[in-house]
């Protein structure tokens, strides 16, 4: 991967998602949302790269994956008006079919063609598998960690908007309601991530991001989420009830903890 490859990709990126201009008006909020959350996963990924020392070489690998990780999402919100998955189809496994359809990785050497592949197949995935080959393993945890940092300002970003202004996809149509279910809130007290398929309300899938924090790999993205002040604010818009803000205290507690499983 060389900078010239990475900058045809970014050029590629830009027609790409050009190609879904003629969706209406709320199609289009929600796939500008994708566009824009993908150039900040890749400033991300440049953080967290610098932090931890990649070389040049593998930053471009890791830039590369952060922009190709969700390609997926727009052929699937024109097909299904959704990003849920549940409800379409596992948008990492259609990203893999774009990147394949359009020969995107087509003159780079083999291994790196698998790393970029293995690395956008495991970045949705609630947890990694452990047969992951080694390089691969290091860079699908580089996007997963990249990916939950811009997330979560995507959420707080919608939670801060009028509701009529909000790009109605992100909240994967949770009901806005009081409500938290029991099992969401038991998973997170137990230092546990939430799945998708427990939550019920929107509350549940707030308490699902809050849980992510038990699967980041890397000290350079516990130190910028430290930083931002992420979880905080998203837990300022749950309940204040005292079982919710147990749970969310130890959460936040463990962000607190030194070292990391980076690789």
């Amino acid at each position: 991967m060389t900078a010239a490859d990475l900058a045809r990709l970014e050029q590629w990126f830009a027609v790409f998602v050009g190609g879904f201009a003629d969706l209406d008006p709320e199609g289009l909020r929600n796939i500008r949302l994708k566009e824009e959350h993908t150039h900040r996963v890749v400033t991300c990924m440049r953080e967290i790269a610098a932090g931890e020392g990649l070389d040049s070489s593998q930053t471009l690998l890791a830039l590369a994956i952060a922009l190709l990780h969700d390609v997926g999402r727009f052929p699937q919100y024109r097909r299904w008006r959704t990003f849920r998955d549940s409800e379409s189809d596992n948008h990492a496994r259609l990203s893999l079919e774009v990147i394949r359809d359009e020969q995107l990785l087509a003159g780079l050497p083999e291994d790196e063609q698998l790393l970029i592949e293995e690395a956008v197949r495991f970045h949705n995935l609630l947890e990694l598998p452990s047969a992951v080959a080694s390089s691969a393993d290091r860079y699908s945890r580089l996007i997963r960690d990249a990916d939950k940092l811009d997330i979560w300002w995507v959420f707080l970003d919608y939670y801060r908007q009028p509701e009529q202004e909000r790009a109605s996809a992100v909240g994967l149509g949770f009901p806005d309601l009081p409500e938290v279910t029991p099992a969401c809130l038991d998973a997170l007290a137990a230092g546990t991530i939430i799945r998708l398929d427990q939550a019920r309300f929107l509350n549940d899938f707030k308490l699902l991001q809050i849980s992510w924090v038990y699967d980041l790999n890397f000290e350079s993205t516990r130190r910028l989420l430290r930083e931002r002040g992420y979880l905080e604010q998203l837990a300022a818009t749950l309940p204040d009830s005292q079982q919710v803000q147990d749970a969310v205290q130890r959460a936040l507690a463990s962000l607190e903890e030194i070292g990391s499983t980076g690789r």
